[in-house]
Parts: structure tokens; C-alpha cells; sequence
């Protein structure tokens, strides 16, 4: 129970927090299907992660992969908006499932 006595408002929010972060992850997976389409672009991507082909199945178990693969398409806008485009998705919601994989910003003051 939360600390206000409403069990039902924690859980919905709890809930809806998930489905956020559940909604991102097709897309992510659709992006890094873009990716490996294009081996110049999957070259690019497995340079700029330092990950190499043999260890990229292994590296996608781990839960920051996804975030990783949205992260690399955001730093270009033109791929950015070519990836969209391939995937049928607007570049906004790439740059919102981005938002909701990415880790949280470090805080400086803490």
C-alpha cells in the first residue's frame, strides 16, 4: 500500500510507468532491425559501442542494449530520420522510447 492509503492510484501509476517503458522497447527492436539491415550502419553502430560482431548477441541480453541502439540513431539526425522513415515510425516517438530506455541523468549535486 502506498503511503497515502490508495492502492489502487500507486499500482495504476506503477502500471503505467511499465507500459511506458514496455511501449519503447518494440521500437528499439525495430531500429536495431534497421541497423543489421545495412552494413555500413551496423559497422557504424558496433564502432561506436566497441562492441564487435561476435559479441553483439551477448551484449543484447544486457537491459542497456536497447538504449545503446536508440542512442547511436539519435546522435544523427539524418539517420535518425531515415531509420523513421524504414521503420514507419515518426522520429518523435523514436526520441520518446529513447527517453524511457536511456538511464536517468546523473545528478551532480547528490
Amino acid at each position: 500500500m502506498c503511503p497515502q492509503r490508495h492502492p489502487c492510484r500507486y499500482f495504476l501509476m506503477k502500471r503505467k510507468a511499465n507500459a511506458n517503458h514496455d511501449a519503447a522497447e518494440p521500437i528499439a527492436v525495430g531500429v536495431l532491425g534497421w541497423l543489421v539491415e545495412d552494413d555500413d550502419r551496423i559497422l557504424g553502430f558496433l564502432r561506436s559501442t566497441g562492441l564487435s560482431p561476435d559479441n553483439l548477441r551477448e551484449a543484447a541480453r544486457d537491459p542497456g542494449f536497447l538504449a545503446a541502439v536508440l542512442d547511436h540513431v539519435m546522435s544523427d539526425e539524418t539517420s535518425l530520420i531515415a531509420c523513421a522513415d524504414a521503420i514507419g515510425e515518426k522520429p518523435e516517438r523514436i526520441a520518446a522510447a529513447w527517453q524511457r530506455l536511456r538511464p536517468p541523468e546523473f545528478d551532480h549535486e547528490a
